[in-house]
């Protein structure tokens, strides 16, 4: 298939337009009438606060930041509360719209864990034959792994579960040279090579799993709607071990699908995709949605990072519905593990939604899509508008403590212009803004209330509310580390600075006291230092800002606690931030924990395992593409290092020590250097005379 880098430039044409529901139109109108509302209220009250008359610019700047720093949060208020208008999904279920359609079950991987990212697939292809619907999907593996190692234990577990699967569906593996584009030109490559073998594809991510029955009602969803071009499923996470995973996995669980119904009530067909967990129609994603090459050097010129949203908004650009379906379960992922794992994803998301603010003036755009874009810019750029509003206040509260106010403006004056803040009324505006920050929250309790298979999991109404309290608390904490985190974030994209591409941990093995001190004595440090100095200008003031500082002041501990296994474990042996499939675990979910406990060991050291199985390397170099010849005048030099290394080493542990990480890449990738590594004795031969 033909895939087409889009001009941003020129919108397409589009001959059809489309009414919007009223349905839709209901919850765009909750959204910006509850926006405007709390946004218009409260900043008319943070007017009151102050004299308008005689307002100084920095109490000026101080409302600017207020009023959209409410505005953010009043936007997410408004957006759950459009959700209550959302009716169920009209997603068939009979499977009678199925034909002789073909799905692709896609799993990019890039270094990852082979064992769990093919017990995963097993898994769903064995539940696909429990419904009589394997024939109508194949499993294709995308693999941009650079660790030679890992590469070659991705060979052997795909090799065992082609052979699992070998009466079920066709198992698919491919591994690219070249890690261009990162994972969009990893599916790029494969819809462009590949893509015209298939009606649809699902995309997955290396933790993903989606329930056979949700499997089919996707499928049936794009047949019965030839419009759709896209269809993301919400997922829930699971397989929370560690404490910090445990709390957002119960965030997702009660607060998410208010959050994703409200999104999906005034997106319509509109909706967005998160790269993972949806089906996409093939043929219109190759038409629509190849990705331009940004103009400009890192970190906002290259390629496009978050992908996912630019598909989307390009796909409903198109003329193709985007659509968000919220109602039909059975679709899981898996969260990091640690705090700091959840900092370091967060650089490159980062990078990535901050790098759309080059995409969201692209010709043709829906406005909706637009909104998207901005949304994601906005969640990454909310932090450094929460400190400058900070740091005007604390700059108002120098100033009103080292400069003496000018009673007598005028010179002719009868009476003294008094300064005013009316202490009464702020309080007042800070209670209302939190009550507002907290609505999501709100309607996800009262939710997960009325939801008999929440409270049967989580431990009745007690422990629902008793989770609640904790999460509450804890995020609270965990909050300004986040946003300091996020500020760091943003200052190093604006500097140019590039996130890179390291491959993500899904499981933990904790956080250690030298880890926590090294990522986050910063924060410590800044806790300590802002406390000393706000208590010199006024000790009132430090009661106020003392619960964002006395997170960042326990940083450390709480950073530590994040990877703990344990602490997570005795939670849940108390009831405490439990869900449902926790306590009664989804069979497909059960089903790929047993594979992976039964899994075979596989090599650490894949080259030294080639290198003494004949079998195994006959395998591994059968199982991928050939290597692709260099260009002309341009010979790959780590080949030809590796090959000389291999000629000069008399023993493998030599030739192993001898290789560099690149050189073993070189080598696995090439049958002629295998069996010249495989001929080499295990230890140097000593001869004495």
């Amino acid at each position: 298939m033909g895939m087409p880098a889009q001009d941003l430039r020129y919108k397409p044409w589009r001959t059809e337009r489309r009414l919007i529901s009223a349905a839709v139109l209901y919850a765009r109108f909750i959204l910006i009438a509850v926006t405007a509302g709390i946004t218009t209220y409260g900043v008319y009250q943070m007017l009151q606060v102050v004299r308008f008359a005689s307002m100084t610019f920095l109490q000026g700047t101080m409302i600017f930041f207020f009023a959209v720093s409410l505005g953010w949060i009043a936007f997410a208020a408004g957006s759950v509360l459009a959700g209550a208008s959302k009716r169920r999904d009209s997603i068939p279920a009979d499977g009678s719209a199925a034909g002789a359609a073909l799905t692709a079950l896609v799993m990019p991987i890039y270094n990852e864990d082979p064992t769990r990212t093919t017990a995963a697939l097993q898994a769903m292809g064995e539940a696909l034959q429990k419904i009589g619907a394997e024939r109508s999907f194949e499993i294709v593996i995308l693999s941009d792994s650079t660790n030679a190692d890992a590469w070659i234990r991705e060979t052997l577990s795909v090799a065992n579960l082609r052979a699992a699967l070998g009466a079920i569906m066709p198992v698919w593996y491919r591994r690219r040279w070249q890690n261009i584009a990162r994972k969009s030109g990893n599916l790029e490559d494969f819809v462009t090579r590949w893509g015209g073998r298939y009606d649809h594809m699902i995309v997955l991510d290396a933790d993903s799993l989606i329930d056979a029955p949700t499997l089919k009602r996707l499928l049936d969803a794009m047949q019965a709607d030839p419009k759709l071009g896209i269809l993301q499923t919400a997922p829930q996470l699971i397989g929370a071990r560690t404490f910090f995973a445990r709390l957002q996995q119960f965030a997702a669980c009660v607060y998410g699908p208010v959050i994703t119904r409200g999104l999906a009530a005034w997106s319509g067909d509109s909706g967005n995709y998160w790269g993972h967990n949806a089906i996409i129609r093939v043929s219109a994603f190759a038409q629509y949605c190849g990705l331009p090459k940004l103009e400009g050097r890192k970190p906002f010129g290259g390629f496009v990072l978050s992908h996912d949203f630019v598909e989307a908004a390009l796909m409903r650009r198109g003329g193709w519905k985007v659509r968000m379906a919220t109602d039909v379960g059975g679709s899981w992922e898996e969260s990091p593990p640690t705090l700091i794992d959840i900092a370091i994803r967060d650089r490159r998301w980062a990078q990535g939604n901050l790098q759309h603010m080059k995409i969201v003036g692209a010709a043709g755009l829906r406005f909706i899509s637009r909104m998207h874009l901005s949304v994601g810019i906005m969640s990454y750029l909310s932090s450094p508008l929460w400190l400058v509003m900070i740091g005007i206040g604390f700059a108002l509260a120098i100033q009103s403590r080292l400069i003496r106010p000018e009673y007598f403006s005028h010179d002719f004056q009868l009476f003294p212009t008094w300064p005013r803040f009316d202490v009464t009324l702020m309080m007042a505006l800070f209670w209302f803004s939190m009550l507002v920050l907290l609505i999501p929250k709100m309607l996800g309790l009262m939710r997960a209330l009325l939801s008999k298979r929440i409270r049967r999991g989580a431990g009745g109404v007690i422990g629902v509310m008793a989770s609640f309290l904790l999460e509450v608390v804890l995020s609270a904490l965990y909050a300004p580390i986040l946003m300091v985190v996020q500020c760091r974030h943003v200052l190093e994209v604006f500097l140019g600075k590039d996130s890179g591409w390291k491959p993500q941990r899904r499981d933990s093995d904790g956080t250690s006291w030298i880890d926590a001190w090294r990522f986050h004595r910063r924060h410590m440090l800044l806790s300590c230092v802002t406390a000393v100095i706000v208590y010199f200008i006024s000790p009132p003031l430090l009661a106020w800002v003392s619960p964002a500082l006395l997170g960042l002041f326990l940083a450390i501990p709480l950073s530590r606690l994040s990877g703990s296994e344990s602490l997570g474990r005795f939670l849940s042996r108390l009831g405490l931030l439990r869900t449902p499939e926790e306590v009664e675990t989804p069979a497909l979910v059960a089903r790929r924990e047993e594979l992976v406990r039964a899994g075979e060991a596989l090599p650490t050291d894949g080259l030294r395992y080639l290198a003494r199985h004949r079998d195994a390397r006959v395998a591994h170099i059968g199982g991928n593409l050939p290597r692709p010849p260099d260009p002309r005048g341009q010979p790959n030099p780590n080949l030809f290092t590796a090959q000389q290394k291999l000629t000069d080493a008399r023993s493998l542990d030599e030739a192993l020590q001898w290789l560099t990480p690149v050189e073993r890449v070189e080598v696995a990738g090439t049958a002629r250097l295998l069996d010249q590594l495989a001929q080499l004795p295990d230890s140097a031969q000593t001869f004495s005379i």
